[in-house]
């Protein structure tokens, strides 16, 4: 579901009920006369859905996490708030950026429309931009040559399948954040779509090495080994940007939770 075109619609039924009424309608009632009840409900929800519609086109965006993909960093259940003009100003439903702001970083918790299904919002972690040489090989990251530092900390207990998992604190960029590695299996990565750029990727029994192409990132899920993502089905480009995750605002199961990731 489109919700911002939804949005976008209701909008615009309600401003143009308002404008008539403003401009013509009223103008031809008695002044004792009531509205119609299309005009009033029309003309009340206006204001509201143009704030709303203002807020979460260019200032920030709730989201709720579905998967287990960037376990330990969010958890499904949490409600996020995502930042909608962090890596530029874009017009509303269809996503063209107007205005240049700034670009996504490694290391950055990135929402973005998966590429083979628009219509689906994918949440996962910046680790490729433009240039970059990534490779992933028996669970280890190197970009650009230079293997990604890690610093292994007390495993993460799964309380749900009552599993322990290695934790590794992994630096990108400026940004520490926790990662889960199932250092004692063995997993399997291979394309899962011919995706653009395909080429630009090479796969082995090992893992895979990829080269970014201009105007595309590559991104991974913190569940390194529970996360379908850039190493399956290819790279997102710059239009496919929905904005930058920054603040938990809500979990039902762990209030905890509340407030800033990493």
């Amino acid at each position: 579901m489109n919700f911002a075109l939804i949005l976008f619609l209701l909008l615009l039924a309600t401003g143009l009920i308002w404008l008539v009424d403003h401009f013509w309608l009223k103008k031809r009632r008695a002044a004792d006369a009531k509205d119609p009840w299309w005009v009033e409900y029309g003309a009340s929800f206006f204001p509201v859905i143009l704030i709303v519609f203002v807020l979460r086109s260019f200032l920030v965006e709730p989201f709720k996490i579905p998967s287990g993909s960037m376990i330990p960093t969010l958890l499904v259940g949490d409600f996020i708030l995502v930042n909608k003009y962090t890596y530029g100003i874009r017009l509303p439903v269809i996503n063209k950026k107007i205005v240049e702001i700034g670009t996504p970083r490694r290391g950055d918790v990135m929402v973005f429309r998966y590429p083979d299904n628009p219509s689906l919002d994918y949440i996962k972690r910046v680790v490729g931009v433009p240039g970059d040489k990534i490779v992933y090989q028996n669970k280890r990251l190197s970009i650009n040559g230079k293997e990604v530092p890690l610093q292994k900390v007390p495993e993460y207990l799964d309380k749900e399948r009552l599993f322990y998992t290695p934790r590794y604190i992994e630096t990108l960029g400026n940004t520490d954040h926790d990662i889960l590695v199932e250092t004692d299996t063995q997993s399997v990565i291979a394309p899962t779509v011919q995706f653009p750029f395909r080429d630009k990727c090479h796969y082995n029994s090992s893992g895979v090495t990829c080269e970014v192409p201009a105007g595309h990132y590559f991104m991974m899920g913190d569940n390194r080994d529970n996360s379908q993502d850039s190493r399956f089905w290819g790279f997102v480009p710059d239009e496919n940007i929905v904005g930058r995750a920054f603040f938990i605002w809500f979990n039902f199961s762990d209030l905890k939770r509340i407030g800033s990731f990493r």
